[in-house]
């Protein structure tokens, strides 16, 4: 969830010695990605969601995101399992048995840290696509930041980028062109010869979208 939860900017310094953040958790919002998590999941054949939280000691804001997970499993009943955990078991989870979750629903500061270690488990950030889809539009982007540390050596992974791509396709119900770019980059990451440093290979970012070019034509 991107618009509330910890990420709010609600924070300020009381005295010299100590400061204070708000956790804002309404219905309406929770109530919104929660149901877009249970459509994604019957769109796109899972079984299940997964909601993470931390209800036993975020007993209000967190008791009220678990409570609608289970009021929205309701309209699914039969369709898609519903469970919960806490998000410290998850983040073990996600490497000790990755392959139990299929949709993971949670709230923006848990979704962030949660989302990179995910990321860990499958080549790393330059792996990574992301979509802020709102009831009105949409915007999709890698998760990685601009990567300072790397700039000017022409190395950074293209594949977050191109694999956005397939994200906003999909949601432009660019069916076609989504599967098409998709399978050329699978097809570059499976030959396994024009990678990045990132996934072990010494190849530019530029060879990299060379090479997936060449997969689509």
């Amino acid at each position: 969830e991107n618009t509330e939860g910890m990420y709010i900017a609600k924070e300020e310094e009381y005295t010299e010695d100590g400061a204070i953040a708000r956790r804002i958790i309404t219905r309406k919002a929770e109530r919104r990605i929660i149901d877009y998590a249970f459509q994604y999941a019957k769109n796109n054949n899972k079984s299940k969601v997964t909601g993470v939280h931390k209800a036993n000691v975020l007993k209000v804001t967190d008791g009220l995101f678990k409570e609608i997970l289970y009021e929205v499993a309701k309209d699914y009943e039969g369709e898609i399992e519903v469970e919960d955990f806490y998000v410290d078991a998850t983040a073990m989870y996600l490497i000790t048995r990755p392959e139990s979750f299929e949709v993971i629903v949670t709230t923006n500061l848990f979704g962030d840290i949660l989302s990179d270690e995910g990321a860990g488990l499958v080549g790393g950030l330059g792996m990574i696509p992301s979509g802020n889809i709102g009831e009105d539009g949409a915007l999709f982007e890698p998760v990685h930041g601009s990567a300072p540390d790397i700039a000017g050596q022409g190395i950074a992974n293209p594949m977050a980028m191109l694999l956005s791509a397939c994200m906003m396709l999909n949601y432009l119900e660019e069916y076609e062109a989504e599967e098409s770019l998709n399978d050329a980059i699978l097809a570059v990451l499976e030959e396994g010869e024009t990678l990045t440093p990132d996934l072990g290979g010494n190849a530019s970012t530029s060879k990299v979208a060379e090479a997936i070019i060449n997969a689509l034509n």
